[in-house]
């Protein structure tokens, strides 16, 4: 059995705390959570005994124990940070997005590939229950040729949150940087990357200093595609809605698993990251000649399985899930989608990449 992998935490915020620290805990015998690097003080000791917490970064990066980097920081920092545990001989995690451009995209690739690092990025938004559900759901093809799919990641909140620093005036703030890489990776993932697009972007709230509103349409030959996020949705709608030639799915609700894991919750037990039967996704179609409508059972969700394909690429040199060009991709399109919104006009889907993506 190979020797687990010693991974090096770069933040101990809501990020690392939720959704990567509990994860690689669960695996002992493939990742030891190491080090963290944290601001505020000793936090991860508490929680992963046996862990050591520094608060500079070179304890960090130029430790050669560590094996793995998972970067989990404010945005403007992923390529400050990437860069310099690339430097350091380390694999590398970065949270989505992958960096707040595209040129800062293309100098972590370079670099990687000059040391000889996997790089990848944490699209912890394929991995839920909805989506995992809708892939599979696609993949059978119950609706016939899809025309029209259309998917929410809307929130209320019309005060803004205390010492956020997304909702701060700087450059990769705003929920266009932080949910909206979940819609449009998830879009690249089921169709691939569009033709053109066409962004409204916007400052909704009367307080809002960053961008808290994105309606984003992708346009695909025969299909469109409508990525949609807000803040001042106080009754949701369905998350997921599609249309295709021979029938609807629509899907309310959402993943169980982040709620779990910010009220103290592990992921453990085989009942993890099932949904309430009552948010199953409504299925209308034509089956044998027969008109059905039917609740269409969800798939369970887990943010583990990241952490096991990489485990599978670092150990057994299985192919990378999530490339850098993946990231690269998702970064583009909000650079387009703002050049769209100034200009109030659709653009050409220009600079991205045709890599695959997996199914």
């Amino acid at each position: 059995m190979p020797d687990p992998i010693r991974v090096g935490l770069v933040g101990f915020g809501m990020s690392a705390r939720t959704f990567h620290a509990p994860f690689l805990a669960l695996m002992p015998s493939k990742y030891v959570l190491h080090t963290v690097l944290e601001r505020n003080g000793p936090q991860a000791p508490l929680l992963y005994p046996g862990v050591r917490s520094v608060q500079d970064a070179s304890d960090l990066f130029d430790n050669p124990e560590i094996d793995l980097v998972v970067v989990t920081t404010p945005n403007t920092t992923h390529a400050e940070y990437a860069a310099q545990a690339l430097r350091s001989g380390k694999h590398v995690v970065v949270e989505k997005p992958f960096t707040i451009n595209t040129g800062d995209a293309v100098v972590l690739e370079d670099l990687a590939a000059s040391r000889g690092k996997v790089l990848t990025v944490f699209h912890n938004r394929r991995y839920v229950s909805d989506f995992r559900t809708v892939r599979a759901l696609l993949a059978t093809q119950p609706l016939g040729p899809v025309h029209e799919y259309e998917a929410h990641y809307d929130r209320y909140r019309p005060q803004a949150k205390p010492n956020a620093w997304r909702e701060e005036p700087l450059e990769g703030s705003g929920i266009l940087y932080d949910l909206a890489p979940h819609l449009i990776d998830q879009a690249f993932c089921l169709f691939g990357t569009p033709e053109s697009l066409y962004a409204d972007i916007r400052l909704q709230r009367s307080h809002a200093r960053a961008v808290d509103y994105f309606d984003l349409q992708l346009y695909y030959p025969g299909l469109k595609v409508i990525l949609k996020g807000g803040m001042l949705v106080r009754e949701p709608g369905p998350r997921y809605m599609i249309h295709g030639l021979e029938g609807s799915f629509l899907k309310y609700g959402d993943d169980p698993q982040e709620a779990i894991l910010r009220a103290g919750g592990q992921p453990l037990g085989p009942g993890w990251g099932i949904e309430d039967p009552s948010i199953h996704g409504l299925l209308h179609t034509t089956r044998a000649g027969m008109e059905i409508v039917e609740r269409y059972p969800s798939l369970p969700g887990n943010y583990g399985i990241f952490y096991e394909d990489l485990y599978r690429t670092l150990r057994e040199n299985a192919p990378l899930k999530t490339v850098p060009a993946h990231g690269y991709n998702t970064v583009r399109l909000i650079e387009l989608a703002l050049e769209s919104n100034e200009r109030q006009a659709v653009v050409e889907a220009t600079g991205l990449r045709e890599v695959p993506y997996p199914v």
